[in-house]
């Protein structure tokens, strides 16, 4: 574990593998059989269950939970006190517990507080507010809030609103965004399952 700061308060199980340039900080457990890429930022109190993978430039903040069954793909933001489950039917008694997967694809950003029920895919640079409760999955580029969560816009993969729309057919629906410019293309179906 070259080039890892581990603050001297925080709790590394052996086996736990651990990226070049990743901060872990203060109260934070990691289980041994967890995998961290490079140059992640694990806030304070946060909890990575075994056999977790977590890719590069991942930043969780402060007080999250990445229970076994999350995956965390590049350069996704985790947001303050946001939650993961795992468990469909979960029971404090008995042996019937079965984890369900989530997978948080590259780009991806949760705000504080949200909830991310297990067994959804949230999409590439889709931007999750703060508060919001996922219950299904969560198409490329798509804003969602709400509980549940519901898809209200679109955003860039800089993270701003994309508003100017610039082409569509029967397949898609092409903006261009007003901070950086990139283009961002929405499935035709996906843009149909905007409210509001």
């Amino acid at each position: 574990m070259t080039d890892v700061f581990i603050h001297e308060k925080a709790v590394v199980d052996e086996g736990a593998d651990i990226g070049e340039g990743t901060r872990v900080w203060h109260f934070a457990h990691i289980r041994g059989s967890a995998k961290i890429g490079s140059n992640c930022n694990i806030g304070k109190g946060v909890y990575i269950d075994a056999d977790v993978t977590i890719g590069n430039n991942v930043k969780i903040q402060n007080g999250v939970s990445v229970y076994h069954g999350v995956t965390i793909e590049d350069d996704v933001f985790c947001g303050p006190h946001m939650t993961f489950t795992n468990d469909m039917y979960p029971r404090a008694f008995g042996d019937s517990f079965e984890v369900s997967k989530t997978l948080v694809r590259k780009g991806a950003s949760i705000g504080a507080h949200a909830v991310i029920v297990c067994d959804t895919t949230l999409g590439k640079y889709c931007m999750v507010g703060s508060g919001a409760v996922v219950t299904k999955d969560v198409p490329d580029h798509c804003l969602v809030v709400g509980n549940p969560a519901k898809i209200i816009g679109f955003v860039c993969m800089c993270g701003h609103p994309v508003r100017n729309e610039i082409s569509r057919d029967r397949q898609s629906v092409v903006f261009k965004c007003e901070v950086c410019n990139e283009k961002t293309t929405i499935a035709a179906d996906v843009y149909d399952m905007k409210v509001g």
